[in-house]
């Protein structure tokens, strides 16, 4: 098998820590012997626990003396919460390390660079734009300061998200739905508008799977971010913890019998800096922000999530809170669920973006189109300005 082909694999693995290794990267590791045999697989399960590299290491044994690893992100070279996989490579007598995507944190960064000054062959790059889709989250974390922000939303063919009459429930099918408490278990927060709140009073939690004695729409699981994809956690490993609901609301409307108040799961309420917000303080924890004129300071409300170690939002909010994040440059992935049906009026899916004219328009470049149910699931990401 070819480097590729060792590193596919090694994302493959990588991405079975989603959702649970926040705010760590995901990571993946797969071990060859010096005959080229894979005898040693990992990936990092949660935050806390060994990484990548060690877990495969393990599997491996003696047999990874003189061999090879290939890991998505750079080793790391620093001691936190475990030790250095820099070290524990050269301690197990590795020869080769390959590497998709160089670690862009100053603070772990260095492993490749220890590992070349003792002698083993360090190859990086390899199938670096796959890994970088797979740590989309944290790599926009570290690089630029904030959350990667997922917009999701739900449309008939012609872009409605509301009949005329206001009702949505439901415009895309059950495997749909489920396929959304599967983006909301691999994020760290939900972000909706005081709109959606007021519309459709959601819970903004994680459902269970069906068959559990849950209802399929009801309340979310109070603790964890275990989904429709839930497995059971290793052994010692801490739950994960709870995913955090976040309401745009900036002038402190939030009714007190709001769903998003129920105590299932922690709440934060992001206000105008002007706005009395009183009345719900004792049910949630509020964030006062610049009033903006489109309501709030998105740029702050997401700089305030990175300091408390949100890596990855579900944008959820309405069409005016989407296009107000897509206006500010806010939005690094797009989820659309279109189902099969016509509208012709109602609520597009989008508000107004700072678009006026055909050449203002955000560009997206399709990353994946798959089929949940009898709906298309599409998922894009903005173009990089320099491809324009």
């Amino acid at each position: 098998m070819t480097d590729q082909a060792h590193m596919r694999r090694a994302i493959e693995l990588a991405a079975r820590g989603r959702g649970t290794t926040s705010p760590n990267p995901v990571v993946g590791c797969v071990v060859l012997d010096a005959a080229g045999q894979v005898v040693g697989e990992g990936f990092h399960a949660y935050a806390g626990g060994p990484h990548a590299e060690v877990v495969a290491l393990r599997a491996a044994g003696e047999r990874a003396r003189g061999g090879t690893a290939y890991v998505t992100l750079e080793p790391c070279d620093h001691t936190g919460r475990t030790g250095p996989c820099a070290l524990a490579l050269l301690e197990a007598g590795i020869a080769r390390v390959v590497v998709a995507v160089s670690d862009p944190n100053p603070a772990a960064a260095g492993g490749a660079d220890r590992l070349t000054r003792h002698g083993v062959a360090v190859t990086t790059g390899v199938l670096a734009a796959e890994a970088e889709r797979g740590n989309a989250e944290w790599l926009t974390s570290v690089r630029l300061g904030r959350p990667h922000v997922t917009w999701k939303y739900a449309a008939t063919l012609d872009g409605r998200s509301a009949a005329a009459d206001g009702t949505s429930q439901w415009i895309t099918s059950p495997e749909s739905r489920a396929d959304v408490h599967r983006l909301r278990g691999e994020a760290d927060a939900i972000i909706a508008g005081i709109g959606t709140v007021l519309a459709d009073d959601p819970w903004l939690t994680v459902r269970r799977p069906p068959g559990d004695g849950a209802p399929a729409d009801g309340p979310g699981l109070p603790a964890g971010r275990s989904g429709t994809d839930a497995r059971p956690p290793e052994d010692g490993a801490p739950a994960t913890r709870p995913l955090l609901r976040v309401v745009v609301d900036s002038d402190a409307r939030t009714p007190l019998t709001a769903r998003v108040l129920d105590g299932s799961a922690p709440t934060l309420v992001a206000v105008a800096d002007d706005a009395d917000a009183d009345a719900f303080a004792s049910r949630a924890e509020v964030v006062r922000l610049a009033r903006r004129p489109y309501g709030i300071d998105l740029a702050g409300l997401l700089a305030e999530l990175h300091r408390r170690q949100i890596v990855g939002v579900l944008l959820e909010g309405g069409p005016t809170l989407a296009g107000s994040f897509l206006k500010e440059g806010l939005i690094d992935r797009v989820v659309g669920y279109l189902a099969p049906a016509l509208l012709g009026e109602g609520a597009a899916a989008l508000g107004p973006a700072g678009a006026a004219t055909i050449t203002e328009t955000h560009r997206l470049e399709f990353e994946d189109v798959t089929p949940t149910g009898p709906d298309l699931r599409l998922t894009a990401r903005p173009v990089p300005l320099k491809e324009l």
